[in-house]
């Protein structure tokens, strides 16, 4: 398996992962060969990354080693198989599309939901899994382990799940990929990047008919409240592009010399969109899982991506304004 041939199924060198290199990419670099020789389209093994990663769930809600025993263990390694398969194929979909040239507007929309679709079970299903074993937190803190205790506990672990879910998990991951096509629209330009706005996508919405169109228009409808969600976090980066587009006649037109500085100052910055997708966040996941202390994982999504994901809002907003100022 040449090297060249894996590298060419990237988005681009800047936005790859140590890890995705090393591992996700090549092992998704050769199903990506498997599904085209099956002429299997890129958004069938999409769908194929949802159900994989959403029946993971199912074996997350079992306790590990510390609460159920070696059969606890095993269905706990069962769902890190289960969800890792499923970012591989989250993996592949990609690859494929870029070596098919079976780009589509609906795969794009599919890949950002995919993470959504696995994350939402999986936190469900670890609520469930405090109901059924609490017992050692109970003792720590001192409270009786009585069904009503136990039914107010899982309460308050459910709204900080769906906190954690809702707006850390969801608007982090959203930013980090916001993050990712800018730098690749000032990389390789609008045909190398998946860079779009509310405005083209709202549009589209308006555009297509409900008639024969209902679930394509619920798709278009929640990626048109995502990439809103992209600009409200984005203020300095929407003015920047203002800017640009008052500047120069087309976006296209932009000079190489000032998408070489975007670039220079965005790099850094790709680290820490890596961190906040899926990598450190599947690791943190199966740790705390394993060690059965799941509860964990929702602390670290919080507080340690929450302060990753503001940092990195700061320094784009700070450097985005910087170059709108010298314009």
């Amino acid at each position: 398996m040449k090297k060249e041939a894996i590298k060419s199924t990237y988005k681009s060198n800047d936005t790859e992962e140590w890890l995705d290199r090393v591992w996700t990419r090549p092992i998704g670099y050769l199903w990506a060969l498997f599904f085209k020789r099956l002429h299997v389209h890129p958004n069938v093994v999409t769908v194929l990354s949802m159900l994989i990663g959403a029946s993971s769930a199912f074996f997350f809600a079992h306790g590990s080693y510390r609460t159920e025993g070696t059969e606890g263990l095993w269905y706990n390694l069962i769902a890190v198989v289960l969800l890792a398969w499923a970012n591989f194929y989250d993996s592949t979909d990609g690859q494929l599309a870029r070596m098919t040239g079976q780009k589509t507007r609906l795969g794009r929309i599919l890949d950002g939901a995919a993470s959504e679709v696995w994350f939402i079970p999986i936190y469900l299903s670890l609520v469930y899994r405090f109901y059924c074993h609490h017992e050692l937190e109970f003792s720590w803190l001192g409270i009786a382990d009585t069904p009503v205790n136990a039914g107010i506990a899982t309460l308050v672990l459910l709204g900080i799940v769906l906190y954690s879910g809702f707006v850390c998990h969801s608007r982090q991951c959203g930013l980090a990929d916001y993050y990712r096509q800018i730098h690749l629209f000032f990389l390789k330009g609008v045909s190398g990047s998946e860079l779009d706005n509310s405005v083209q996508q709202q549009k589209l919405y308006d555009a297509t008919p409900w008639k024969g169109n209902v679930l394509w228009k619920l798709f278009l409808k929640t990626y048109v409240n995502y990439t809103r969600t992209q600009e409200a976090q984005t203020p300095a980066f929407q003015r920047l592009m203002k800017g640009l587009k008052a500047k120069y006649k087309g976006v296209e037109d932009i000079p190489s010399s000032f998408r070489g500085k975007f670039r220079a100052l965005s790099l850094p910055l790709m680290k820490w969109t890596n961190i906040l997708t899926f990598n450190t966040r599947a690791l943190v996941l199966y740790a705390t899982c394993l060690l059965d202390f799941p509860w964990l994982y929702f602390c670290f999504e919080i507080v340690v991506m929450g302060a990753l994901c503001r940092y990195m809002r700061h320094c784009h907003e700070k450097f985005c304004q910087q170059l709108f100022l010298k314009l």
